[in-house]
């Protein structure tokens, strides 16, 4: 494996070992029997010595050998517990690996050169192993045990279940713990992998050393797992990571799968201004083509109930807004006779003697009529249109009495695209999570609010359950996007510790969406765009580019989306345009090609003994190739990628796989976390206070 040679040519016969066994017997023969090669017995030592560290020299190359190509068939297992991960205040762990180079291009193309297939393919007794095993695996099936037993001691032991080639990471015997800066973390990280091939292992990876990292102050950071399906077994890593680090009483779980222990969530509850809370109903309304009008009055309608709703002293969620919305008048009335009463309790009581002078239904204009308590909003408007009532200006009344001139079919219309998102969000066991009674006293779950969540250092897991429900997930997943933005500006502006006045240091925030496809909207652009300078740290798993596309309708947008990730992870995938978004960011590399040539040339002249020349050649060129292909990028194991890291460096890395021992901390299942959990919930008298009190005493987990 020196560089001295122009070509490696690692795939072959060790010769060397051949030349070592010689230099090792005439060692031999000079300490045994000098006399044998007419040697002295005072000169034999030096020649011994000389023969010896030659022989060392060539079974060293020739191991080297030996070790190359036992690498390129099967790689050395890596396993490590969840103990075992190392955490570091400057460095992401993501495996071994190393640092893709031409000289890996190289050796990449000689592996699948035909004459060294004998050395890549399994050898000829794995292969019948294999074959007796199908074979037998009803006549003999204690013979098949044996030969399937996973243990270095067996001849015929199994390659892993990974598929794909190990080619690619056996070019590398020498491979080194792959980690990349902390301070890149910020510019976000893009993981992209089919289904089932380490999507998942390496989210546990990362959101262990997230969990578990602490800075130079001995503050630890805030940890975000968006999981669309619910996958139960991250759930338990991380209640179990949360235990090992001490976070057990600041672990929240939104799930609304389980909704009898999840955590209850008003994703309109805190805002910096009010128009932000009808931004993130309307945002999640189509905005293309016609619909952009309708979404334009979805937003205002919402904005006047939400500003209503306030100026009453209510905080808005999307029961309140639904309830509304259907029934404009109801809030009408009541914020009326809540102004009335303040300012002017005369005017209340001429509406009195209005209606009890007896307003007959076709008296009413045609707007008003067959509208529940039609009669009472006229008589309102007849007292508000006159001088005295004039006089009562007020800009949430304006907002009002406008929305109820409107014909009520008109009405109907113009909001129905709000109605269906607002149902999804307010049906059945839904509507307790996302509309919470904030003075149900004796409902013991939490509520969860992001700015006192990122204060305390909190971990939370958001089960949004899209197998079961998947519209109301993507409507949930939209809507605390929406939130995480809106907490995001606030942030940026003002930092955590506004509540003492004065602006906290910046809290890394470590956001992980798999299947961020399926939750993203138009919230998520600016989450990744300018989400770094609140300390947002977005990490996103998907499968595929096309289904980023297929959400937001957009392939502009989706280049937007996939530009702002600095860092890109790439397992194995299925669709060439996907790997091309890695392999079209490297550069060609110069590779040496080995022609061989051969000729024979007749004799012309007679008598001269020989009939023709023959001649044969060995040529090297240099070619330009791409240092990795899609077809690379398609055929990787599982539990392997590629990834490009600050700045551009392409590593090869393999993620390492979960030991087999048990965790004290893991719950044996989904439903004794539950049951923990639900023992264990704290309510939270203070919520009204919004500060960290209502935090401290833990939402949900006890240790």
């Amino acid at each position: 494996m020196s560089n001295r040679y122009v070509m490696e040519s690692l795939l072959r016969p060790a010769v060397e070992l051949y030349s070592a066994s010689v230099a090792g017997s005439a060692t031999f023969i000079c300490l045994t029997a000098p006399w044998a090669v007419a040697l002295a017995p005072s000169v034999s030592w030096v020649t011994a010595a000389g023969f010896g560290v030659l022989a060392l020299k060539r079974t060293s190359e020739g191991m080297k050998i030996l070790r190359y190509r036992r690498n390129i068939r099967r790689l050395p297992r890596y396993v490590l517990t969840s103990e075992q991960i190392p955490v570091s205040r400057r460095h992401l762990f993501l495996g071994k690996g190393f640092q893709w180079s031409p000289r890996h291009t190289q050796r990449l193309l000689e592996a699948r050169r035909p004459e060294c297939e004998v050395y890549v393919q399994p050898s000829v007794l794995y292969r019948m192993a294999r074959e007796l095993e199908k074979k037998m695996e009803y006549s003999l099936p204690w013979l098949c045990r044996l030969t399937r037993t996973d243990s270095a001691l067996n001849p015929f032991r199994p390659l892993p279940p990974v598929g794909g080639s190990p080619i690619y990471h056996g070019v590398e015997p020498d491979e080194t713990t792959a980690t990349f800066d902390l301070g890149e973390r910020v510019g976000h990280m893009l993981v992209i992998g089919t289904t089932r091939v380490g999507k998942t292992r390496l989210a546990e990876l990362l959101i262990t050393q997230d969990i578990r990292r602490k800075n130079a102050a001995g503050d630890h950071e805030v940890v975000i797992v968006f999981d669309p399906k619910g996958d139960a077994d991250l759930l338990r890593r991380m209640y179990a990571e949360s235990h090992r680090a001490g976070r057990q009483d600041n672990f929240w779980v939104f799930h609304l799968g389980w909704p009898d222990i999840s955590a209850r969530y008003n994703a309109v509850g805190r805002f910096s201004r009010i128009s932000e809370v009808a931004s993130r109903v309307a945002g999640q309304l189509s905005g293309e083509g016609n619909s952009a009008a309708f979404r334009e009055f979805a937003w205002r309608f919402v904005n006047i109930i939400t500003r209503a709703l306030v100026a009453l002293g209510q905080r808005p969620d999307y029961g309140l807004i639904l309830r509304y919305v259907t029934n404009i008048g109801e809030l009408y009335e009541t914020y009326v006779e809540n102004m009335l009463s303040e300012k002017a309790p005369q005017l209340m009581d001429t509406v009195g003697v209005l209606l009890g002078n007896g307003i007959a239904e076709k008296d009413l204009p045609r707007h008003m009529q067959g509208r529940q308590n039609g009669m009472k909003i006229w008589a309102i408007e007849q007292v508000l249109a006159s001088d005295e009532g004039k006089k009562l200006w007020d800009p949430v009344l304006d907002g009002l009495r406008s929305a109820v001139q409107y014909d009520r079919t008109y009405f109907d219309k113009i909001v129905a695209s709000l109605l269906p998102l607002l149902e999804k969000l307010t049906t059945g066991k839904t509507a307790a999570l996302l509309a919470p009674d904030y003075t149900d006293l004796n409902d013991p779950r939490p509520i969860l609010d992001w700015h006192n969540i990122i204060k305390s250092r909190g971990v939370v897991y958001i089960g949004l359950d899209a197998l079961s429900d998947p519209v109301v997930a993507a409507a949930v997943g939209n809507s605390m996007f929406a939130d995480l933005v809106s907490e995001g500006g606030h942030i940026y502006k003002f930092g955590l510790g506004d509540e003492e006045g004065g602006k906290s240091p910046k809290v890394a925030i470590n956001l992980h969406c798999d299947e961020f496809n399926e939750l993203m909207g138009d919230e998520f652009i600016p989450l990744i765009n300018k989400g770094g300078g609140a300390g947002f740290q977005v990490t996103a798993y998907t499968q595929t580019l096309s289904d980023i596309e297929a959400r937001i309708g957009s392939s502009a947008k989706a280049n937007q989306v996939v530009g702002n990730f600095n860092t890109l992870v790439m397992l194995r995938v299925r669709e060439k345009n996907t790997a091309m978004l890695l392999t079209d960011q490297l550069p060609e590399v110069d590779v040496y090609q080995k022609t061989l040539t051969s000729g024979i040339t007749d004799v012309s002249r007679p008598g001269e003994g020989t009939d023709f020349n023959s001649n044969v050649q060995d040529q090297v060129s240099l070619v330009k190739v791409p240092m990795i292909n899609p077809a690379d990028v398609i055929n990787l194991p599982k539990g392997q990628a590629f990834a490009l890291l600050e700045g551009g460096r392409l590593w090869k890395i393999r993620m390492p796989l979960p030991a087999d021992s048990d965790d004290p901390y893991m719950p044996a299942s989904l439903k004794q976390l539950a049951d923990n959990m639900e023992q264990n919930y704290r309510t939270g008298e203070t919520w009204w206070t919004g500060g960290d009190a209502a935090l401290s005493g833990g939402p949900n987990v006890a240790a």
